[in-house]
């Protein structure tokens, strides 16, 4: 199994902005098919160096995460929003 993680410091780190980029992460749930489990999280803190969302996506396999990384709805719907509002992400692939 892979285990891809992404931290998201946004623009704007409102609970509103914060609430909308988690609606549209978990929007992938039932429409990419290579995800076999998904968690989002708002960051409660607000730290200076906070990151304001974390999505974690379980997939198979390599494979797996190469269908995720080029499925369209994940590429025209949520990387879309993800680049148009993020001001800063980290990202980590590993298998468990």
């Amino acid at each position: 199994m892979i285990k891809h993680v992404i931290c998201i410091k946004l623009n704007d780190n409102s609970e509103a902005s914060k609430n909308k980029a988690k609606e549209v992460l978990l929007s992938m749930q039932g429409k990419v098919e290579s995800i076999k489990g998904i968690e989002v999280g708002t960051d409660v803190l607000g730290s200076a160096k906070s990151y304001d969302v974390i999505l974690e996506v379980l997939l198979e396999d390599i494979a797996a995460l190469d269908s995720y990384q080029n499925d369209p709805y994940h590429c025209n719907v949520v990387k879309a929003y993800v680049r148009a509002n993020a001001a800063a992400s980290v990202v980590i692939d590993y298998e468990i």
